[in-house]
């Protein structure tokens, strides 16, 4: 599925790219950053992406500078935030309030700038709570520090935090069965890909239609 629209945005840290997937009538903004290891085409950004306008809800999906450039490794998450910050004005000029997102690295800029930019909400897909094999390394303060209504969507299998890794608060907590960080399942025994990124897509848009106003 290709975007309507493709919009370059300069920042301090080099040019963002913000494809558009516009809702006929939206009601909200659903912009979502990719993360360290991957692109916007990252199968849960993109079933999201190809769901959720049908629903109401414009989904951005937002290429960090780095990868613009074609840059093989992520900078620094100060670098990350900047970028984030100084594109947000692009995706709040269409109207409506936006829900900060994004999926691992990118789950987690949301989660850390989206209370002072005043994102409406925050979705965190696949949120690295910590490294593979290091639980002491916990980034949950990242998490429970949006001060907004948050949605986490995280694979049962996930090596960077389970579902029952996650500490109590605010969030919503949404397991996605056998999914591992990419939410790639088994091909014998599980649920399949399709049946699973239908399962995401149903959750967030379940989440989005309740948020207040």
């Amino acid at each position: 599925m290709d975007p309507a629209t493709v919009d370059t945005v300069p920042t301090a840290v080099g040019d963002a790219r913000v494809s558009w997937f516009p809702a006929g009538a939206p009601r909200l903004v659903l912009a979502l950053g990719h993360g360290a290891g991957g692109g916007i085409g990252a199968r849960d950004l993109a079933a999201l992406a190809a769901a959720l306008p049908a629903r109401g809800v414009t989904v951005a999906l937002v290429e960090q500078p780095w990868r613009v450039a074609g840059r093989k490794v992520a900078p620094a998450p100060k670098t990350l935030d900047t970028a984030w910050r100084e594109l947000w004005p692009a995706l709040t000029g269409a109207g409506p309030p936006v829900v900060a997102g994004g999926r691992s690295a990118g789950a987690r800029v949301a989660c850390r700038t989206a209370g002072p930019l005043g994102a409406h909400a925050v979705l965190a897909l696949s949120f690295p709570l910590h490294p593979p094999g290091r639980p002491e390394k916990s980034r949950a303060a990242e998490l429970l520090g949006t001060g907004l209504p948050t949605l986490v969507v995280q694979g049962e299998r996930d090596p960077f935090g389970r579902p029952p890794e996650f500490p109590a608060g605010d969030h919503e907590l949404a397991g996605v069965p056998a999914a591992d960080h990419g939410f790639a399942v088994p091909r014998r025994g599980g649920p399949g890909e399709a049946a699973t990124l239908a399962l995401i897509a149903g959750r967030v848009a379940g989440w989005l239609a309740a948020l207040p106003g």
